[in-house]
């Protein structure tokens, strides 16, 4: 029996912990700026339509700009951009301060400076979350997603609650202002901090290139797909009550500020719950078990806070819907970094976040109408439909368990010694790989082929295609094409230990002497002058 991984066990690496315990000062000013935006929203307008785009300002530009700002992780110096990220949003948490005091904030003000604020956001989580996958070992990584959660659900357990304080007496100016000076302990651990990244030995992607190559990546890789699908379904319809919290509390449960935050601090004590029965929880129970448990569980938790018009069975409900969140996004981001290689990690997690928060975005819009519409309660019971219909794609689209393949870099290939003055930028580049096959493995072969179809396309190959000779019916030939020399070369580093396995099964069915035969071209419809000539046969010695 394998030993158990302690939840805690990540909190022994000094690095993780710092950022850890740095994070956690930034999380409850976000948290205690949250509900004095929030608030305030409430105080500038009657419009639940209004207070619900609070959440979306926040939720709509991770949406928007988790893509890029995940490829610019998986290019550039994620240190580096967490800081940026920071440092934007004090600035921007400072000016909204400085705005509240000075009275001239409007609701459309208000949205846009959370909008900005979101913006930081969408720039730094990518950057953090891949970085928490090359600070703690692969085992350790769930609980370290896991504290992650419990690290900000367990700011959300008193941060609101002290929110709502912060805001009765000093107004949501000040919340805004403690929010801004919360950032200033992850600016100073960050830079402090000196990771040790590899030096790359290929020319950096361009910025388009490397978001193409994301998507490519995660459009090729049906696991991925299917995480995206269910955290988009839980993002839409959890967010509901989030969105619709602040009315709840104003005009369900009669409450002010302070009760907004008491029942912001419930749903926070149920998430520290969620995280710490993760690690039990997924011992005894398959990860679709537990997904889709969090989603009938949240269903019924918006049906109980639908009904309820008091202020304590409020709070109950909102416990086991923390715990539910937690569960269920934890499990998803866990699903996408084990699922990842290192090399598209970043862009893999800023897709899943578009995708989660994408639907947040929508749902508080959506539910923010429909409370406009049909009232909060029945908002949150068409949520509460919308989770149990999650719940039941589960069935045809289950959440696979945790990666076992081994997504390391193969490492097998060898760069080949070319008898021309080829550089990285020249291009473009066929290859051609040719198979003799016998009559009876032609199916395992094409069987075969179909993954290996995939792979390339998913490392960055183009026009892709398998051809069979006319003549020499056994003779079997893959061709595919890349822009450069140095995407032919970024291709093959791409090729993880787990595609070994494709490759070996065409080795075995491949009968010809040796192996199969590789031809790499250029293609040329006339000849530069300098680029790519053969080389002087002094410089071949």
């Amino acid at each position: 029996m394998p030993d158990r991984v302690s939840p805690l066990a990540p909190f022994r690496l000094p690095t993780y912990r710092n950022l850890w315990m740095a994070s956690i000062v930034s999380n409850f000013g976000g948290l205690v700026q949250a509900v004095g935006a929030g608030w305030m929203m409430t105080e500038l307008t009657h419009s639940a339509g209004m207070v619900a785009l609070v959440q979306a300002s926040t939720t709509l530009p991770i949406m928007l700009f988790s893509l890029p700002s995940g490829a610019l992780a998986d290019s550039l110096n994620r240190r580096r951009l967490m800081l940026t990220a920071q440092l934007f949003m004090l600035t921007a948490s400072a000016a909204l301060a400085l705005a509240a005091f000075a009275d001239l904030l409007t609701p459309w003000l208000l949205l846009t400076f959370t909008f900005l604020i979101g913006a930081g956001v969408a720039l730094h989580n990518p950057s953090w979350q891949a970085s928490v996958g090359d600070i703690v070992p692969r085992k350790d990584l769930p609980s370290a997603v896991a504290l992650n959660s419990m690290g900000f659900n367990l700011m959300r357990s008193v941060g609101p609650a002290l929110g709502g304080i912060i805001v009765a007496a000093g107004g949501a100016a000040a919340a805004f202002a403690i929010n801004a000076a919360s950032y200033l302990p992850l600016v100073l651990t960050l830079f402090l901090w000196r990771p040790d990244y590899a030096p790359r030995r290929l020319p950096r992607e361009t910025l388009g290139s490397a978001v193409a190559a994301g998507l490519r990546y995660v459009s090729m890789s049906p696991v991925l797909l299917k995480v995206l699908f269910r955290g988009f379904l839980f993002g839409l319809a959890a967010v509901s009550l989030l969105a619709l919290l602040p009315v709840v509390a104003r005009d369900l449960v009669g409450g002010g500020a302070f009760t907004y935050g008491v029942l912001l601090g419930c749903f926070g004590v149920g998430a520290i719950g969620g995280a710490f029965a993760g690690a039990r929880l997924r011992e005894r129970f398959q990860n679709e078990t537990i997904v889709r448990a969090g989603f009938v569980i949240f269903a019924l938790a918006l049906t109980g806070l639908g009904l309820s018009r008091a202020l304590w069975l409020s709070g109950l409900m909102l416990l086991p819907a923390g715990a539910a969140w937690v569960l269920a996004l934890s499990l998803f981001n866990v699903s996408v970094q084990l699922a990842t290689p290192r090399w598209v990690v970043g862009r893999a997690l800023a897709l899943y976040q578009t995708a989660t928060f994408g639907g947040m975005a929508a749902g508080s819009f959506l539910w923010g109408q429909a409370a406009e519409a049909g009232g909060v309660d029945g908002a949150l019971f068409g949520a509460a439909g919308v989770l149990v219909v999650g719940a039941l794609v589960g069935l045809r689209m289950p959440l696979p368990a945790f990666g076992m393949q081994d997504l390391d870099p193969l490492g097998r290939f060898v760069e080949p010694s070319l008898p021309v003055d080829l550089r990285m930028r020249s291009g473009p580049i066929m290859v051609t790989v040719e198979y003799d096959v016998v009559p009876e493995n032609v199916d395992a072969f094409l069987a075969a082929m179909a993954d290996r179809r995939r792979i390339r396309i998913r490392d960055g190959a183009r026009q892709w295609v398998l051809l069979r000779d006319l003549e020499r019916p056994g003779i079997w030939a893959e061709s595919y094409h890349v822009a450069t020399w140095a995407e032919y070369l970024r291709h093959h580093e791409r090729r993880t230990k787990a595609d070994a396995e494709v490759t070996d099964r065409l080795l075995a069915l491949h009968e010809g002497p040796g192996k199969p035969r590789v031809r790499r071209m250029i293609e040329r419809q006339t000849v530069p002058l300098h680029d790519d000539l053969p080389l002087k046969p002094e410089d071949l010695t």
